[in-house]
């Protein structure tokens, strides 16, 4: 790292955020291109696109093998069934937001992060820097769960961060709600972090191995022991080292007593973009929606590999290395971002009404009317229907006042934690043949409780349409899935999925189509949930994937962010796995 501090490996490349970012190994300044020349695309010829008939249901084995995860039932002292949450869908791990140049800096950000509030739920906090000491709150629960305006009060100053956190239930939740604040011997530090590191458990040997005390479980720690630890001057090159020791994803915001600095991974998995109101201030934030509620325009993204440094003499671009292929994640268009905001320089709304005109197209089925899974299904349902020429309805009502944890009756209610959520119109269903547009299945048992409550509404058909190929792998860069075992595509074929569903056909987007309409973008995104072939190989442990709990099944009060499970270095490793390893890997949890 001492060339790092000599500056081979960082490239100051502009002090105004109107001259375009270049890579360090760039011939010359032309504008940074986000797509790398290549991707190998995974072959789906061994499934059918499209499932119609009718056939035994037959147990497959995985075609993703890895490491199970624990769950079980879990009951309150009355033994009545405790509801954490019947989402069937991959979670969305963190939001991030920070601001530099405002004297109202902790309100814009408290708002921000209501605008970011669907990428996590059970936690938030803000720090903001006054008179050079930085002051946090954090707090579990939502954006306006934890603030008010005596809480905002405490944080004065023209500069903040923000956090919202998606995490599992348990009582050390509270110490791992971020931004994290960190004192070393020059001063102070904040930290904002989306993603998850692949490395963590490396990192964390050594530094402990030195003499570093961790006091939370979570990866973003870590972060701050390498900067705590780094001799490099000025201060910021020190948070460019730390993040060069980083493997896996990232998109971090720091803030000390007078810089905002925002940090994305090389490959870019997550977003991270940039804007500014019009007094000047900088803003940055994990999707447009939030600069469009505090009336910041967006300029661009903050590249990958790109470090960005905000202080009063203005904003200083370098660059991270080394500096690989994008690969941004293809689930923030196809179900975390919220259709208003533009990520990865892309219109959300205009991709999801693509993936519905395309399932339209090449998955055509005699019906009366189209109806979406609410929310996420909406934009996809009206590209179906618009090139369909089949009207669109609201066939399902979703309920947006149902709190995480739910006690259900003693007698008990089928399908109770999906009837919470949805409810079917009787009016729209009865008699009618009805396409289901869904942006995804993942485990399967949401899909098949609503293509039941649909049925007993009167419908005489019921066709899913999922806005996404088959998910058959876990993901690594900071998306709560479940295990590759517990994900339906990953165990059986498309017709073995539409009988358990219980659909008269069911039909995904295929891949190819999907990546044909990404145009020459394709090649920037990261696949890894539809194809099993991850960009950055996880080694050692990382963060176990899988904790929530879906449609009434209730997860171990045990199954917190303690929990790790072992990875390997490759998909046939994982294949090789014996069932004893497996099991005594499940045992050591």
């Amino acid at each position: 790292m001492a060339a790092a501090a000599a500056g081979t490996s960082l490239s100051p490349l502009s002090s105004s955020l109107d001259k375009p970012y270049t890579p360090s190994n760039s011939p010359s300044p032309k504008p940074f291109s986000l797509f790398p020349k290549t991707l190998p695309k995974p072959s789906f010829a061994h499934r059918s696109s499209l499932s119609h008939t009718h056939k035994t249901l037959l147990t497959t084995s995985s075609k993703n093998p890895i490491s199970d995860v624990i769950s079980a039932y879990k009951t309150d002292p009355d033994g009545h069934s405790l509801i954490f949450d019947d989402d069937d869908k991959p979670r969305e791990e963190c939001g991030v937001v920070g601001i530099y140049g405002d004297s109202e800096a902790s309100r814009l950000c408290y708002l921000a992060l209501h605008a970011l509030q669907h990428r996590g739920q059970e936690g938030a906090g803000i720090v903001a820097v006054h008179d050079s000491v930085l002051q946090s709150v954090t707090g579990v629960g939502l954006v306006s769960d934890v603030f008010n305006e005596s809480k905002l009060d405490k944080l004065p100053g023209d500069s903040a961060i923000g956090h919202v956190r998606y995490s599992t239930a348990g009582s050390s939740m509270l110490k791992n709600v971020q931004p994290f604040v960190a004192g070393y011997r020059f001063g102070s530090v904040g930290v904002a972090h989306n993603g998850n590191l692949v490395n963590y458990e490396a990192l964390r040997a050594m530094l402990e191995e030195n003499g570093s005390i961790f006091n939370t479980s979570s990866d973003t720690e870590v972060v701050l022991h390498l900067i705590a630890i780094s001799k490099v001057r000025p201060f910021f090159l020190r948070i460019v080292e730390a993040c060069e020791k980083l493997e896996g994803a990232y998109s971090m915001v720091f803030l000390t007593e007078d810089k905002l600095v925002a940090v994305r991974d090389p490959y870019g998995f997550r977003p991270l973009v940039m804007g500014r109101r019009s007094n000047g201030a900088v803003v940055f934030a994990s999707e447009t929606c939030a600069l469009d509620l505090i009336e910041a325009t967006y300029e661009r993204e903050v590249y990958p590999g790109e470090v960005l440094v905000v202080d009063k003499d203005g904003v200083q671009s370098l660059c991270l290395m080394p500096h690989p292929e994008p690969k941004a994640c293809i689930f923030e268009h196809i179900y975390f971002a919220l259709p208003n905001s533009v990520v990865f320089g892309r219109s959300v709304y205009e991709s999801r009404r693509a993936f519905g005109e395309i399932l339209a197209m090449e998955a055509p089925v005699e019906c009366d009317v189209v109806i979406a899974v609410p929310d996420s299904g909406v934009v996809a349902a009206l590209g179906y229907a618009a090139k369909a020429g089949v009207p669109f309805q609201q066939g399902l009502i979703r309920s947006h006042y149902v709190g995480r944890t739910f006690i259900e009756p003693s007698q008990k209610i089928r399908d109770f934690g999906v009837k919470l959520k949805l409810s079917p119109v009787r009016a729209v269903l009865e008699g009618k043949r009805v396409v289901v547009v869904d942006d995804s299945i993942v485990r399967g048992t949401t899909s098949s409780k609503i293509v039941r409550l649909i049925k007993e509404s009167g419908a005489k058909e019921v066709h899913m349409r999922i806005a996404s190929p088959p998910i058959i792998g876990s993901c690594y860069y900071g998306v709560d899935t479940p295990s590759s075992d517990e994900l339906i595509s990953n165990r059986m074929s498309i017709e073995e999925i539409r009988e358990f569903i219980g659909s008269d056909s069911l039909a995904f987007l295929p891949f190819d189509s999907l990546t044909k309409m990404l145009g020459s973008d394709s090649r920037n995104y990261c696949y890894a949930c539809f194809s099993g072939n991850y960009p950055v190989q996880p080694s050692g442990k990382v963060k176990r994937i899988g904790d929530f709990v879906d449609d009434g099944l209730n997860g171990s009060m045990g199954s917190i962010d303690g929990g790790w499970v072992q990875a390997t270095r490759s998909q046939k490793e994982r294949g090789d796995l014996k069932q004893k390893e497996v099991e005594e890997e499940r045992l050591s949890l």
